[in-house]
């Protein structure tokens, strides 16, 4: 084992050496009919040892990897295994970055080698950007004087999926209906001499529940490569202004402001106005719902060099944790099964409209989120 060793932010960095990994698997095989056992078992498994390392596989990590035979993955970790989009970003690789500290892969593994089972949700941001959701189980277990981590993993991404479906329809579409149908019912039971009003009430309840199902229909498309952006000329200035005129009623704005900033720039660009409004719809919505009753939300629009930067900002700040897994798809601030607006910012962002977004949060000036978007559609 190497005496010197990388520097970390989490778990050790130092790593087995290859002698080292051809040992530990050659202590595994030796068990009769281990690798016929763990191959006959459909989940992905894998045996790591004290560093984290792969020192055995089954046929079912093929699959989940994409890779041609399970000797490919020896040594590796797991979140270098699965692509993370952090797992090369130290030289100490998967677990030695700050994001590892919420990483539910590596705290699971944490857990196994303090002699405790773990099970824990394991969601991963890949390179290229896609993700998963997983579910991972470790358990420790001792050979002679080795200490190992069986870690098995189940892939939840189609249960995340649906459960999100769920909320969408029995929680936020189903806000939106119930008022288009209460306002019926006044237009039923004792209609009023101006109907403009409940016209009105109307009309936003049922923009908002198309909007829904719209944003929904839009991530699948986009997560399965069937989305075509449909590019045109754009003024930031009427984005930032139509979206303020859609979310300044809705109901996470009560009590809240929603502003242009003065020192906006009205920038031409080309790109896709149903998706750029969609990120930066997003960005309001998240905003509006960390904001305070009194608080204000402000939007800009400035030129970047030679791009359009788009900016929202709200006067709260978010907890240094959950910095770490913003962008992470199922992750929210707001509860269980949230989660996909900032996950929607980037996948769309980057993959479609061949910009970026992020974000600043601190306690004394509150958190903006950027999208910064070409002026041209050349190369998209």
């Amino acid at each position: 084992m190497r005496n010197n060793s990388p520097k970390t932010r989490f778990l050790p960095a130092i790593r087995s050496l290859p002698a080292e990994i051809e040992k530990e698997k050659s202590t595994l095989v030796e068990i009769p009919f281990v690798q016929i056992l763990i191959d006959s078992i459909p989940v992905p498994i894998l045996v790591l040892d004290r560093n984290r390392q792969i020192v055995l596989s089954n046929r079912a990590v093929v699959g989940l990897a994409r890779l041609a035979t399970t000797d490919a993955v020896l040594s590796m970790r797991p979140g270098e295994l699965l692509n993370c989009i952090h797992a090369r970003e130290t030289e100490g690789g998967c677990g030695t970055t700050e994001f590892c500290r919420v990483c539910g892969a590596a705290n699971a593994i944490l857990s196994s080698q303090k002699n405790i089972p773990n099970v824990q949700e394991y969601r991963v941001n890949i390179i290229g950007g896609e993700a998963l959701d997983l579910r991972v189980w470790t358990t420790p277990f001792n050979i002679n004087r080795d200490s190992f981590t069986l870690f098995s993993v189940s892939d939840i991404t189609d249960e995340k999926r649906r459960r999100s479906l769920e909320r969408i329809f029995f929680h936020d579409i189903i806000n939106s209906l119930s008022a288009v149908s209460a306002m019926a019912e006044i237009l039923r039971d004792s209609p009023p001499a101006d109907i403009s009003e409940v016209s009105d009430v109307i009309f936003q309840a049922s923009e908002r529940a198309i909007n829904e199902i719209n944003s929904q229909k839009e991530i699948r498309a986009a997560e399965s490569g069937e989305l075509t952006p449909k590019m045109t000329k754009l003024d930031s200035i009427s984005i930032l202004q139509e979206i303020i005129a859609l979310y300044a009623k809705h109901e996470v704005a009560k009590d809240k402001k929603l502003v242009l900033s003065p020192q906006s720039e009205k920038i031409f660009f080309v790109s896709d106005e149903t998706l750029v409004s969609r990120v930066i719809g997003n960005m309001v919505i998240n905003a509006l719902e960390a904001s305070d009753a009194g608080d204000v939300v402000t939007l800009k629009s400035e030129r970047a060099k030679d791009k359009v930067q788009f900016s929202v900002h709200n006067p709260r700040f978010i907890s240094e944790d959950a910095q770490l897994q913003i962008f992470q798809r199922s992750f929210s601030t707001k509860g269980r099964e949230r989660g996909l607006g900032t996950y929607s910012m980037r996948l769309l962002s980057e993959r479609y409209l061949k910009g970026c977004v992020s974000f600043t949060s601190s306690e004394k000036d509150g958190t903006t989120f950027y999208a910064v978007y070409p002026l041209s559609s050349e190369g998209t």
